[in-house]
């Protein structure tokens, strides 16, 4: 049994005799992607597989996810899952506002990511023309292990985003593209 195990590799740091010293980007990027606090905006079927992916076949908890905020100032990752109509945009919006920095976001299912089937005029095409979005999860309604690969993709980007980068003068011009 103990030929099978494998020993992940630290960060890059300095180690010495009882010690290990890395970069505070790292330890804080580490700190956050394994502590999300995901806030479900779920409209239609895709909230029903969000349902199945924090049920204990799935288990989103096992990823630091375990605790669904309904308030945006206590969360920090929005999952938007479902057919977003236009006159719930202006919503989306002020609910991403009110969410502290740093913020991500999941467009979870292809009406949330692009509209879906509904090529109206009531329908929403995309949440990324009132938002910016980080990760989009494709299908109607998508598996719970894709929710979970978005997730995952989510942490990867919390982890490896260096603290400063939300102060850059790029997403400062993201932000403002978007009137935000």
């Amino acid at each position: 049994m103990s030929e099978n195990v494998q020993i992940v590799a630290p960060p890059d740091g300095f180690t010495g005799s009882g010690f290990f010293a890395t970069s505070l980007d790292k330890v804080i990027g580490l700190a956050r992607s394994h502590s999300l606090w995901p806030l479900p905006f779920a409209t239609s079927c895709c909230g029903i597989e969000f349902m199945a992916t924090m049920g204990s076949h799935y288990d989103i908890s096992r990823f630091g996810s375990e605790r669904p905020s309904f308030s945006p100032r206590q969360a920090d990752l929005l999952m938007v899952m479902g057919t977003i109509a236009k006159k719930m945009g202006p919503v989306v919006k002020q609910v991403y506002l009110q969410m502290a920095e740093p913020r991500w976001v999941i467009a979870v299912g292809a009406c949330a990511s692009s509209g879906g089937i509904f090529d109206t005029y009531s329908v929403l095409q995309g949440i990324d023309r009132v938002i910016p979005v980080d990760v989009y999860v494709p299908g109607c309604p998508p598996r719970p292990e894709q929710i979970l690969d978005g997730l995952m993709e989510i942490r990867r980007i919390a982890r490896e985003e260096p603290i400063r980068r939300r102060e850059s003068e790029e997403y400062k011009a993201l932000l403002e593209s978007y009137q935000i």
